[in-house]
């Protein structure tokens, strides 16, 4: 069993993943055999994005569908996760030793970002969870601190799961499904960018990928999906060693790659 750290990146694809998952759906299955059972599961999502950060305290959550015009199926898709509203108090101290400002929400459930690959690793819902949100505003260096705050956890039977995609462009992917389903090729260079930068630990340039990558803004015209990447990257502390459990590409532009940390 290869000696995992507590923190993933994970993707979680278009809405339509929850219903059809492929091989990534299958190594992110996987997955879970090589990691202890946490006490519970910190999680990460684009489709939370607040103004500071913010920590579920819900003791119930309620399966979010925050998408529209998708099939009747996955709208009667329920993840029934239970909350921890005494670990949630723990993840607010630890992000108050490195933010002036945390905030809690006693009612947010979790968006698609959260239940879709948490429902494909964790089948049975019998593990707590904890959502926190992304500040898109902040950028990437703010998104790592986040995670190095949350490393702490990550030693006390916390898992930190970031779940975004290496690349997110929906005017790409429209165009690209009226015009005949061709994945533009800056998809793959800069997935094969990330991967290289992450092996190699290239922290500053994935840091500024905007300025080290030609590819990184139309990869991401937003930075909201790229963030959970960093947050996971901080959270599995600085000597770590990335490795890719999953590469390929969904959608014709979602690079699905998936990263653990050794």
């Amino acid at each position: 069993m290869e000696n995992l750290r507590n923190a993933i990146f994970v993707p979680h694809g278009a809405p339509t993943f929850a219903l059809d998952s492929g091989e990534a759906g299958l190594a992110m299955s996987q997955l879970t055999d090589l990691l202890a059972k946490p006490r519970a599961i910190i999680v990460v999502s684009p489709h939370w994005d607040t103004a500071v950060p913010t920590v579920s305290t819900a003791t119930q959550l309620e399966t979010i569908y925050d998408f529209f015009g998708f099939p009747e199926a996955l709208y009667r898709i329920k993840y029934p996760a239970t909350g921890y509203p005494e670990g949630a108090q723990e993840v607010v101290k630890a992000l108050q030793k490195r933010f002036k400002q945390v905030a809690t929400d006693p009612a947010r459930g979790l968006d698609h970002g959260a239940w879709t690959p948490l429902r494909q690793m964790f089948p049975d819902a019998d593990i707590p969870i904890i959502a926190v949100s992304i500040q898109s505003h902040a950028g990437t260096a703010h998104a790592l601190t986040m995670g190095e705050a949350l490393e702490e956890l990550t030693h006390q039977g916390y898992l930190v799961i970031g779940s975004g995609n290496i690349t997110h462009n929906l005017g790409d992917y429209r165009m690209a499904a009226m015009q005949g389903g061709q994945t533009p090729e800056y998809v793959q260079t800069f997935a094969d960018w990330v991967q290289v930068q992450m092996v190699d630990k290239n922290v500053q340039h994935l840091i500024d990928y905007r300025l080290h990558s030609k590819e990184g803004v139309r990869s991401h015209p937003a930075e909201d999906h790229l963030l959970p990447l960093f947050v996971a990257l901080g959270a599995a502390g600085k000597d770590a060693t990335a490795k890719a459990f999953y590469r390929g590409i969904s959608s014709y532009v979602i690079a699905m790659d998936g990263y653990t940390f050794s």
